[in-house]
């Protein structure tokens, strides 16, 4: 949040500014100034401070399960401990009422807490348009959001709410700390990354997943602390909990090079799938909003068709953490993997876009085992050879489908390697990762995540920090001090008050400092002889408005630094006025072209020097 600006006149007639600090601001006094400057000066404090972050991580990851599970046995009758995703005892009654009750709470409960405040900021919307800056109490309602949502057996996953919950944490500790902004974005994927580590009992994955999804880069600068972080969050969930996808994964059998066309390929289809369940998750939400269903009702019909579902195959229930389990080893029939696949996509469809909160991550690991069941099914029958190599299929489809929905290749290559510790089967995952990877770029262009910021107007493809250049606007790089002459002054005033060499650029103002255009003041003293046989036809002497370039070309203070050069460019002007709106031209300040590149040019470096740590 920025200072609030407001405005004053003097008694000399001039506008004064004086700023006001926002809460966000004001927070930064929290911390004690002998602390902040400790953290802000010294990388250790800083890599002690991600450690804390990293802690906090994965507590909060340990009391979001157990809520949930807690729920799970609450709503549903389980025995404790019990996985709902592999009960198949529950009443069909429960199996109703539990989504559709829970349903109706989270839709009141959002329309109450959104009605009058925007959408929460998620942590990658958060380190690519905000520098790292989130609100911690939309980030709390999100996690309680996710664990009901979860709770009453809604096909989301908790990875959602976890990354929130730690990270809205961590955005604020880092705001009380006053760091600076390549620190702060640092510091929210520090606690996401923890969240996913601890989530999987994976550091590695957890740390790959800030470097590719949160802080949209790999650093050097920050290896240490997000791997510190990642470390002391999955220390803490381990020593009090055990991991929440706990993998048994049965024996794999010889990897041979004869496989990797088919890994290949298999991550190829994923792709593929991967894709459907995105786009039908967006047409089920845009079907939603045209329905005449209110928004605070629309999650109980979700709840509905979830429960329906789930009275068939109790594995759409939830995230699916335990029938992960149940197929990766299951001997089934390729009718059941195939119904189960489809039931689960379109329970998670309808689950996200009827409005429950959560995610996908768990969900598309389900649903990449049973797509690389069904694959290898599908081949077994045409070469029987390929017999016994169902788990290496299995294991394979489900990080390429988690690839084409989450993003992040190599961070479901480690997630592979951390779960079953095969590097020869780490190797055939970014093989197929990489092809999964490649298809949903080249056919859809989003991850899932990123590809809802794009339907909601934001065209910012991954976590890489492009807010700096929104905050870089012409009204913040632009010079008050204009010099400006009256359009219908006669040229013989304007050479009065700009002698020749007094100003490179000349503004034409109307009444009330309405932009009327750019003069050349070198267009003063040439002679024109079009201009002079236009005067020489008119009874009134030469005015400035004779001489007006670009009179439609004009930068508004709200437009961002690239936006800007690319005005230039199509004026080919030096200089460009900034106006309030297009629709008064009011007048506030100018702005350089050689200005506006050295601070873009400036910006670039620094953003350069924070990726190598200088």
């Amino acid at each position: 949040m920025r200072p609030r600006a407001t405005a004053r006149t003097s008694l000399t007639g001039r506008a004064v500014i004086t700023v006001k600090a926002s809460a966000a601001t004001a927070g930064a006094a929290d911390a004690p100034q002998g602390w902040r400057a400790l953290v802000r000066s010294s990388e250790i404090a800083l890599v002690v401070l991600a450690s804390v972050v990293g802690i906090m991580a994965g507590l909060i990851v340990l009391a979001m399960s157990v809520a949930t599970q807690f729920l799970h046995e609450l709503v549903f009758g389980l025995a404790s401990g019990q996985h709902l995703s592999l009960t198949t005892t529950i009443p069909p009654w429960r199996a109703i009422a539990g989504p559709v009750l829970g349903g109706l709470a989270i839709g009141f409960a959002s329309w109450l807490f959104f009605r009058r405040r925007k959408q929460p900021v998620d942590p990658i919307e958060a380190n690519a348009l905000h520098g790292g800056r989130m609100s911690l109490r939309d980030s709390v309602f999100v996690a309680l959001q996710t664990i009901g949502s979860s709770g009453a057996g809604a096909s989301v996953g908790l990875e959602a709410g976890y990354t929130q919950a730690a990270s809205g944490f961590a955005s604020r500790i880092g705001r009380s700390f006053a760091l600076r902004r390549a620190d702060l974005r640092m510091l929210v994927g520090c606690a996401a990354g923890g969240a996913i580590g601890a989530a999987f009992d994976a550091p590695l994955t957890g740390a790959f997943y800030a470097f590719e999804l949160i802080l949209g880069s790999y650093s050097i600068a920050a290896f240490v602390p997000v791997m510190a972080a990642t470390f002391w969050a999955t220390v803490t969930h381990s020593l009090l909990a055990p991991a929440l996808v706990s993998v048994e994964v049965p024996p794999i059998g010889a990897i041979t090079v004869a496989d990797l066309p088919l890994l290949v390929l298999l991550g190829s289809a994923c792709g593929l799938v991967g894709i459907v369940v995105m786009r039908t998750a967006a047409f089920v939400e845009a079907g939603f909003r045209r329905s005449r269903i209110p928004t605070y009702l629309r999650p109980a019909f979700g709840g509905l068709v979830v429960g329906a579902l789930a009275i068939w195959t109790p594995s759409v229930f939830s995230a699916g953490h335990g029938a992960i389990n149940l197929y990766l080893s299951a001997d089934a029939s390729l009718g059941l993997f195939a119904f189960v696949l489809v039931a689960k996509a379109f329970a998670s469809s309808v689950s996200i876009g009827s409005g429950f909160r959560g995610g996908l991550f768990f969900a598309s690991l389900l649903l990449g085992v049973l797509t690389g069941r069904l694959f290898i099914g599908s081949l077994t029958a045409l070469f029987p050879d390929l017999a016994g190599h169902e788990t290496l299929f299995a294991l394979v489809g489900m990080s390429s489908l988690a690839v084409t929905v989450v993003g992040g290749p190599m961070t479901m290559a480690l997630l592979a390697l951390e779960m079953t510790g095969d590097l020869k089967l780490t190797l055939a995952v970014i093989g197929a990762a990489g092809a999964a990877s490649l298809v949903t770029r080249r056919l859809f262009g989003f991850s899932f995540a990123t590809w809802r910021f794009h339907l909601r107007g934001e065209s910012i493809r991954g976590a890489h920090d492009v807010g700096w250049m929104r905050d870089l606007t012409a009204g913040s790089m632009m010079r008050i001090e204009v010099p400006k002459i009256e359009a219908d002054a006669t040229i013989a005033e304007a050479r009065l008050k700009y002698p020749p060499g007094s100003t490179n650029y000349l503004v034409a103002v109307g009444p009330g400092d309405k932009f009327a255009g750019m003069v050349p003041p070198t267009a003063l003293y040439e002679p024109d002889p079009a201009l002079d046989e236009k005067a020489a036809a008119e009874p009134a002497p030469r005015t400035v408005r004779h001489l007006l370039r670009n009179t439609d070309r004009m930068l508004q203070a709200d437009m961002s630094v690239r936006e800007a050069l690319k005005l230039f460019d199509e004026a080919q002007s030096e200089a460009l006025p900034v106006v309030a709106d297009r629709e008064s031209r009011r007048l506030v300040g100018i702005l350089s072209e050689a200005h506006a590149i050295k601070r873009y040019s400036d910006e670039i470096a620094r953003r350069n020097r924070e990726l190598t740590g200088e």
